[in-house]
């Protein structure tokens, strides 16, 4: 976690390539507050060995039992991309936003990569997803 770059960097990612995210503001002021109360040097730490959540089984268990709505991990990784592609953002931008490998794209291989370039379409779909949440943009729990 970069707040001076406002960006996430997962290191152990399914396609083995790290994978850096630029973060909306929501979610900067978000992991800001989250860095002033905690007392662990991980972003979600965790009670196992390593001291961080690996799966985390039991925050979604819980959330499905405030909610009464099962879901996976992939489901909420689709239902991003869903709200993205239904913003119009660029398919290209939408695949570096989900990390996918762009092997055997001509035209993919001739755009560089910018982190920065994918902090519009991100802000976009995290302004899509409070908006329809009715979560006020800065109301920070």
């Amino acid at each position: 976690m970069d707040l001076v770059s406002k960006t996430l960097i997962v290191i152990d990612t399914k396609n083995h390539e790290p994978h850096t995210v630029a973060l909306s503001d929501y979610l900067h002021a978000l992991f800001q507050s989250r860095k002033q109360t905690s007392t662990s040097e991980y972003v979600f730490p965790g009670t196992g060995a390593g001291g961080f959540i690996i799966e985390p089984r039991k925050q979604m268990a819980h959330v499905t039992k405030i909610s009464d709505v099962h879901f996976t991990v992939h489901d909420l990784r689709r239902t991003f991309i869903t709200v993205a592609e239904s913003l119009d953002i660029p398919a290209y931008a939408l695949k570096r936003l989900l990390n996918h490998k762009m092997n055997g794209d001509i035209t993919a291989g001739y755009i560089v990569a910018d982190v920065e370039r994918l902090r519009k379409p991100m802000q976009q779909i995290t302004d899509y997803l409070l908006k329809c949440m009715e979560v006020e943009k800065f109301a920070i729990i």
